[in-house]
């Protein structure tokens, strides 16, 4: 009689040795298959999305620091109000105890008058409604505490109005913010994908700013000897003032940039161009968007060294043109106050201001 045997099982050590190198096998395929999906990013487009994440950051810092500036300017306006209802309301309260006191001497001599009964009233209205009909009252008194209600009750609506206003601009203020951080995030990674790049592929690209600077600071020093070309059909600068936030600003080369910044040793694009007309006596708005609205506008042909200039369709960016197609500014973060050329790409101008 035959004997049947069941085929030998294999081991559980064999089962989880193959199971292991199939596992193995498939990460490897899924790599290479990754690998091959995902080429590594060139210097140049991870520079492009750098510039593109700074581009948004500045943006989003501009109007942070608008609804910042207009928080403040509303919380000055809240205190102010509140001071002044508060000595109204001390000279309502003083004329309520002058009317105490002369209700308790009409009770010690036998009753209190009407009229002093409804200026004691707890609803000022009534005593306004019927004070007209009463023969006793004092038209003084009756004017003085009418004119004393009427502000009050406008400075109650004001404040409600501003403390509206300003909950109102602490929510956008604190969306911005939380844009503003968001877009920092990205720079972050986007930054750490440049860094992901060789050394050598780094130094190129910083090495190609660098000689961009360079080009634009030469060229710089050739308009400050050539008066002929100091600007577009122009031989100087615009005006004194003009001459004078460009020469601030000059002083200022090398500082680097900073969010929010507005000097005098850190700045963003608005500060800067703010902190140079300070010097030369001018007060600018804090935000590009409203500097562009500062003064006359121009065209490409007809700006001259120290007008204002703008970048960007929604304007978040500016500078101080310096002549010979060149502008003065605080351009980016990593970056510090230097001369660019207006017509390398970068910067898409909008138009010019002179203040």
């Amino acid at each position: 009689m035959a004997t049947h045997r069941r085929p030998k099982q294999p081991s559980r050590a064999r089962v989880s040795v193959l199971t292991a190198a199939a596992a193995t096998a498939v990460a490897l395929s899924a790599q290479a298959g990754a690998a091959q999906a995902a080429p590594k990013p060139t210097k140049e487009s991870v520079k492009a999305q750098v510039d593109k994440l700074n581009e948004q950051a500045e943006a989003a810092a501009e109007k942070y620091n608008g609804a910042k500036e207009q928080q403040q300017k509303l919380q000055r306006q809240v205190n102010n109000m509140q001071d002044e209802v508060a000595r109204q309301q001390a000279e309502v309260s003083s004329m309520q105890g002058t009317l105490g006191q002369l209700a308790s001497s009409q009770y010690r001599s036998g009753g209190i008058d009407p009229t002093v009964q409804l200026m004691l009233s707890s609803d000022p209205s009534r005593f306004l409604d019927q004070a007209s009909s009463l023969d006793q009252v004092s038209a003084q008194q009756a004017q003085t505490l009418r004119q004393l209600q009427e502000k009050q009750h406008k400075l109650d609506q004001d404040k409600a109005q501003t403390q509206a206003d300003l909950a109102e601009l602490d929510s956008t203020t604190r969306e911005l913010k939380a844009r503003k951080a968001e877009v920092q995030t990205r720079l972050a990674k986007a930054q750490a994908l440049l860094n992901t790049l060789t050394a050598q592929e780094r130094a190129a690209l910083q090495a190609a700013e660098t000689a961009a600077a360079q080009r634009a600071s030469r060229a710089a020093a050739r308009t400050a000897l050539t008066p002929a070309l100091a600007g577009n059909g122009s031989t100087a600068a615009a005006s004194g003032t003009a001459q004078a936030a460009l020469a601030a600003a000059k002083t200022r080369i090398g500082s680097p940039y900073v969010y929010g910044a507005t000097g005098p040793s850190t700045f963003d694009c608005s500060g800067l161009t703010q902190w140079s007309y300070a010097r030369a006596g001018v007060s600018l708005p804090r935000t590009s968007e409203e500097q562009a609205n500062a003064g006359t506008r121009l065209t490409l042909s007809q700006l001259q060294p120290g007008d204002l200039v703008f970048f960007f369709s929604d304007l978040h960016h500016v500078g101080i043109y310096a002549g010979n197609g060149m502008v003065l500014h605080a351009p980016k973060p990593g970056a510090s106050v230097r001369y660019e050329a207006m017509n390398d790409g970068y910067l898409p101008f909008q138009f010019g201001v002179r203040v």
